[in-house]
């Protein structure tokens, strides 16, 4: 096994995919559930986090560990909650994430800036977004604000089931404890409409997470300044095999509206624990009725292509 690099006060990219090389994840709760963890685990191991980039089917982030062999302790720790509380909602078992996970050391202030306009512009390379600060998952704008993707929460005009959401997100934190999916579903539930949604939704980023933007900002001397780098320049990433299954990643949403739309499934979720005759009637679907390329439709189900009978 190849040994990996890892320095006291370096930056690593970091990079995970899922070991079927399906989609991790397929709505906002599996975004919070692992974002919680990460950032929850990342405090335990005292690992600083300069960008987290969730995409559908991969993870991105750029660390650096305080002590020798604390990194790779911290990827192990949240990989295997994470995997837990995935395998537990999908009915599924085994692991969830390629092992060894892949990482680079990244030395000086070029190669740092160049690494995190990369990790900033993944989303836009795969066509999920316009411009970076509009992906809600790589975290970049709240860099500049709290609520970047909602309304300000005003106490005296929320409802209650909102007020109460946000109580007992601040009591999970304290304690210690991620959000989980039954507790997710249960708050978001209570919510009568979508703007305390998202409200919710950006609160439980920002009382998470332990993102150090001040830190990745210093390399851009702002925030605006690296608004401006990430529009004029996508970064580079020549250390790491990442692999890309299509040309855009926006197929996997539409890919999940249609099957909602269709009264197929009431949670996406169940399509993992499908039979895999089942799986092969819904790729049929899905192959006729969207463009999405065979691969990626393979990854939505978890199928592995090789065992895919494709008709015309």
């Amino acid at each position: 096994m190849k040994t990996r690099k890892c320095y006291n006060g370096i930056i690593n990219h970091c990079y995970q995919r899922p070991e079927e090389k399906g989609v991790i994840f397929y709505s906002v709760s599996d975004y919070l559930v692992f974002f919680t963890i990460f950032c929850v685990v990342a405090s335990r191991h005292q690992v600083t986090v300069l960008k987290l980039v969730q995409m559908p089917d991969h993870i991105h982030h750029a660390t650096i560990e305080q002590r020798k062999g604390e990194l790779s302790k911290f990827v192990s720790e949240y990989s295997s909650q994470y995997a837990r509380a995935f395998n537990t909602l999908c009915g599924r078992k085994g692991p969830l994430f390629e092992h060894p996970f892949q990482s680079v050391p990244k030395y000086g202030d070029k190669k740092a800036r160049t690494i995190l306009l990369y990790l900033d512009n993944n989303p836009v390379e795969r066509r999920l977004v316009q411009r970076a600060e509009e992906y809600r998952w790589n975290y970049l704008a709240y860099g500049n604000s709290d609520h970047p993707f909602s309304e300000k929460i005003v106490l005296r005009k929320a409802s209650m089931p909102l007020r109460r959401a946000l109580d007992r997100v601040k009591a999970q934190h304290r304690a210690g404890q991620p959000m989980t999916y039954p507790l997710l579903q249960n708050l978001f539930k209570s919510l009568p409409s979508d703007t305390e949604r998202n409200q919710l939704t950006d609160f439980i980023v920002t009382t998470y997470s332990v993102i150090d933007h001040k830190s990745a900002i210093r390399f851009f001397d702002s925030y605006e300044e690296e608004l401006i780098a990430a529009h004029a320049n996508t970064g580079s990433e020549y250390d790491l095999n990442e692999v890309f299954i299509g040309k855009s990643d926006l197929c996997y949403s539409q890919l999940s509206r249609l099957l909602h739309q269709h009264g197929i499934i009431l949670d996406i979720h169940e399509i993992i624990s499908m039979p895999s005759s089942q799986k092969q009637d819904l790729f049929q679907l899905l192959r006729t009725e969207t463009f999405a390329p065979a691969e990626q439709i393979a990854a939505f189900l978890h199928m592995p292509l090789t065992r895919v009978e494709i008709t015309d």
